[in-house]
């Protein structure tokens, strides 16, 4: 189940997958992909499931298609590490994009822009649009509100006795809102919120406005 939000008067649609859908823009917001990191692990030795490189192309797929945009934006780590087999797979994926693809670059993202640009992807270092700044890294800046990935924020959720879970989470503050990781075998940050923060919990199924206060 998406999880409807208003932020600056501005409309936006939190999506279980990690991905946030801005409908004023009609813009999809996705963050740390980190394609060709299950490659990367696997060459070195790691047993990485294989089926994890496809279940990123998938989730791509699924929510693209959930929403329709007319602009795919990627806050940062869209690819993790130099070119690997996962790039013929993002070529072919490009392919068969109808929306507008923009990177904002992150600081995996060493890949030469040349080859982003061969498959008609933009590339910003931020991108200012209607009193939002979108970055990589969080930051903080007088009158924009910033969304941003790059920590990959988790929380963690206390049950009964010594029970606990941890799951990727939207955290957001006064004026900023960061993304989890979109990819597989990414990981997550624990973060501790303060008293004004809001944290969305993200399940396979929904995401889940938590109260986080002890």
């Amino acid at each position: 189940m998406n999880k409807p939000i208003t932020i600056q008067n501005h409309n936006f649609t939190l999506h279980p997958s990690g991905a946030m859908y801005w409908h004023e823009r009609e813009m999809l917001l996705i963050s740390d992909v980190h394609l060709g990191k299950v490659s990367h692990f696997r060459k070195h030795g790691s047993a990485v499931p294989k089926k994890a490189i496809a279940k990123n192309f998938e989730k791509l797929q699924d929510v693209i298609q959930s929403f329709a945009p007319k602009i795919i934006c990627f806050l940062g780590d869209l690819f993790h590490s130099n070119l690997n087999t996962e790039w013929k797979l993002f070529e072919q994926w490009t392919s068969t994009q109808t929306a507008a693809i923009v990177l904002v670059v992150g600081n995996h993202d060493i890949i030469s822009p040349d080859r982003y640009e061969e498959l008609g992807v933009k590339l910003v270092s931020e991108w200012v649009l209607d009193g939002f700044l979108l970055t990589h890294i969080p930051e903080e800046r007088d009158a924009l509100y910033n969304f941003s990935g790059h920590i990959h924020p988790g929380i963690k959720l206390r049950g009964i006795g010594r029970q606990f879970l941890k799951l990727p989470a939207f955290f957001q503050r006064k004026c900023q809102l960061i993304l989890p990781a979109f990819g597989e075998f990414t990981g997550n940050y624990i973060m501790t919120p303060d008293k004004d923060d809001v944290v969305f919990a993200v399940t396979p199924e929904e995401v889940i406005l938590v109260n986080t206060q002890e």
